[in-house]
């Protein structure tokens, strides 16, 4: 088997990444490729690239010279295990689309050239996109952030930097609440805890209609700040397929909540609801934080898939398409996929400039976007998170860590806080549970997580075996 034979044209081996870096006019993709059987790493790189970029399988005649100069060009090639190939390619700015509107990048263009067709050809058994990099006169294109965990902290009256972890929960049951029930449920949470969120599914159920839910929310938010006498935060999914639909969501959102609205986070699921549904919610409503959740994504960015790209990569876009805070998984330490490493993706959220797996991308001033960190998490896997990534400025949303505390959602959101004050304190966590009530129920409430973290903590905490 044989392809036409781009390799002349398409791969120049010659070129350093030092100097596309430096002279600034190439976006650097990072894949990790297997060729077909039957074919060789070197031309279906080429095909691959060509595809991505100017050509076609065939030499077609309306080419020319000015074509040839915007061919995206791969510039290595390392032979890596089991056939695979780590493959890096550079590609021009000029074939990024840009809007007629404003001038501005969009993430689709990038997303059409270097996910595209390419990982469907047949010379391709798969291919995964690992890392890219973004030269500063491209990045700049791009919205990011408005709001970050900055404005969280302002709203709950903490300090602006290093301000802490927020109290988080997901409202259990994902679906089956009614409109009271759930506004319940966020209110007996809030007495104890800073932030609620819509779990992704929720939205319009003929249950639990949107309007009258918001309302009882509202409501729930009110009560729970006049009885604690602190700024609550409430994140309401506004997904669709249609923007108007969204907007329409967000609008009625906003001013039923009123004096609140500041508030208000906006969920947007930005795998499922794609770039469209991201820039609609950042553009539309810019003074909210945007709350991207990442639902569906494991279909493809799981370390199973062999196509597609990275959690990381996914993430990365998600900065720069503007979200205030995405979900990045535990890192280990909860229920969801994903090892202790996993930590590069929050340091490439948080920071000016981060390591990726293949590239360092400076951010030029762009805002941070927070993580969002929930699945399995609760208060006995929050230290240990803690020490892994090195800091505690996150969202943490514990649903079962929350709503399974044996006294309930208010004791477990006191639990929640109250291991985040040990570890800021740098006290050992029984230690503190035994002046903490809620915390050292805690241990009784998750008797798994006790047992595997904190052998002994029974006899510690008086607690009969």
């Amino acid at each position: 088997m044989s392809l036409l034979d781009q390799t002349s044209r398409y791969v120049n081996l010659e070129l350093r990444e030092d100097d596309l870096i430096a002279k600034g006019n190439h976006v650097l993709c990072a894949y990790v490729i297997k060729p077909k059987q039957g074919y060789t790493g070197l031309e279906v790189a080429a095909h691959f690239a060509a595809e991505s970029s100017t050509g076609t399988n065939v030499e077609v005649c309306t080419t020319d010279e000015f074509t040839k100069g915007v061919d995206a060009l791969v510039y290595e090639l390392s032979d890596l295990n089991d056939g695979e190939f780590l493959m890096k390619i550079a590609y021009p700015l000029a074939l990024f689309d840009r809007n007629i509107t404003d001038g501005r990048a969009m993430m689709v263009s990038f997303l059409t050239l270097c996910i595209g067709n390419n990982q469907g050809m047949g010379d391709v058994e798969y291919a995964k996109m690992h890392d890219f990099y973004f030269p500063r006169e491209y990045l700049r294109l791009f919205d990011g952030p408005a709001v970050n965990i900055v404005d969280f902290w302002r709203i709950l009256g903490r300090p602006l930097h290093d301000g802490g972890m927020i109290v988080g929960t997901i409202i259990k049951p994902k679906l089956g609440l009614r409109p009271q029930p759930f506004a319940e449920a966020c209110y007996r949470f809030w007495l104890g805890g800073d932030f609620v969120k819509n779990d992704e599914p929720q939205g319009n159920q003929p249950f639990a209609p949107l309007k009258e839910t918001i309302k009882a929310v509202a409501d729930a938010m009110r009560r729970a700040q006049d009885e604690t006498g602190q700024a609550k935060i409430f994140s309401a999914n506004i997904s669709a397929d249609d923007p108007f639909e969204m907007i329409a969501r967000g609008e009625y959102i906003l001013e039923t909540f009123a004096e609140n609205a500041s508030q208000v986070a906006l969920l947007v699921d930005g795998y499922l609801a794609g770039t469209t549904g991201v820039t609609t919610a950042r553009r539309r409503f810019p003074g909210q934080f945007l709350h991207y959740h990442r639902a569906g994504h494991g279909a493809v960015t799981s370390p199973q898939s062999k196509r597609g790209y990275t959690a990381f990569v996914h993430c990365k876009m998600a900065r720069l398409q503007g979200s205030s805070g995405i979900h990045t998984g535990t890192m280990g330490f909860g229920k969801m996929e994903g090892s202790a490493g996993d930590k590069i993706i929050a340091y490439m959220l948080e920071r000016d400039e981060a390591q990726g797996p293949y590239f360092n991308q400076p951010w030029w001033g762009m805002k941070a976007t927070t993580p969002m960190i929930s699945g399995g998490m609760n208060a006995l896997r929050l230290p240990g998170f803690f020490d892994n990534v090195g800091h505690a400025n996150f969202c943490q949303t514990s649903g079962g860590g929350a709503f399974g505390h044996l006294d309930g959602p208010t004791a477990g959101a006191k639990s929640l806080r109250q291991a985040y004050e040990a570890w800021a304190a740098g006290t050992d966590l029984i230690s503190y549970a035994k002046e903490h009530s809620e915390l050292a129920r805690a241990f009784e409430s998750f008797t798994h997580d006790a047992d595997a973290f904190y052998p002994g903590w029974r006899k510690q905490l008086g607690v009969k075996e």
